[in-house]
């Protein structure tokens, strides 16, 4: 496996003045040639001119912020340039760029089944730097396309593993474990790319839904799920106030009930909180014996 390696080039605006320098010698020594009648020394500076000021600025490559120069002679790998600025070295060395900034991707809407078998439509956002240039340039033939491909793959076997909704206390769903289930795709995406010299930044559920031949099903479902909850709160607020009530009127002996007074108290008391619309009184005149 291939690793990154720092290495170390010349400044380039150091090596200006030298070539300046090299230039205006190898001019001096051609009018010198020229002046002495000597075609040997002419051509011996001419050619040095060429191929020294051809090498010399056929070395020099730029490095800006958050990028790296990935060095390579004769297709063998030299080492990674990630000091900025202008830099000089061999001229026979390739420098390829790939930057280190932070970047985001968001995958497609796919469609896939979760963990109860309900076709669910499902996104995420992805974000990511290159933290080894050796490893995106050699291990993988082209890493954005396979860190997409890749965080594709793992969400859909994300989509696998939870259900859309929890319908058990305590179990995590793809809708209501955002948290969890980030940090999951978090960790499977970054196993996916390890070999390829990427860091994942973090990970995010971008769009979530069932899919659409289903949706208003499950909308009913929902809504039925939501009305059933509702009730029950109602009814365990309903009984402990009619438990309640009777506790106090017992206590306080305002009014003395057999059990059948007090079936009939609680009937009454449960229309009455549990009902819909609100109750119409009804003034009783005579006895429930009668």
């Amino acid at each position: 496996m291939i690793r990154e390696s720092v290495r170390s080039t010349i400044s380039g605006l150091g090596v200006i003045p030298v070539l300046v320098l090299f230039a205006v010698l190898c001019i001096a020594g051609i009018v010198h040639g020229v002046g002495t009648a000597q075609p040997g020394i002419i051509v011996s500076c001419l050619v040095m001119l060429i191929l020294g000021g051809i090498g010399g600025v056929c070395g020099f490559f730029m490095v800006g912020p958050n990028e790296g120069k990935v060095l390579q002679l004769f297709g063998a790998y030299r080492g990674t340039v990630r000091e900025q600025g202008l830099r000089w070295t061999n001229p026979f060395y390739a420098a390829k760029r790939i930057s280190l900034r932070v970047r985001n991707f968001e995958s497609n809407k796919l469609k896939v089944n979760d963990l109860d078998g309900n076709p669910i439509e499902i996104a995420a956002v992805v974000v990511w730097k290159v933290v080894d240039t050796a490893e995106a340039l050699f291990q993988v033939d082209n890493y954005e396309n396979y860190m997409h491909v890749q965080t594709e793959s793992a969400l859909r076997n994300l989509a696998t593993i939870y259900p859309y909704d929890a319908h058990q206390e305590g179990q995590t769903s793809l809708r209501g474990g955002a948290r969890e289930v980030a940090e999951h795709l978090r960790k499977e995406v970054q196993e996916r790319l390890e070999q390829a010299g990427i860091q994942v930044v973090e990970t995010r559920i971008s769009h979530l839904a069932y899919a659409q031949e289903i949706a208003q099903a499950m909308l009913r479902r929902q809504q039925a799920s939501a009305i059933i909850a509702a009730r029950q709160k109602i009814v365990e607020g309903a009984v402990g106030m009619v438990e309640m009530a009777l506790e106090k009127l017992s206590s306080k002996n305002i009014v003395n009930l057999d059990e059948e007074r007090k079936a009939s108290m609680v009937s009454n008391l449960l229309v009455v909180l549990c009902s819909d619309h609100a109750t119409q009184p009804v003034v009783n005149a005579g006895t429930i014996y009668h």
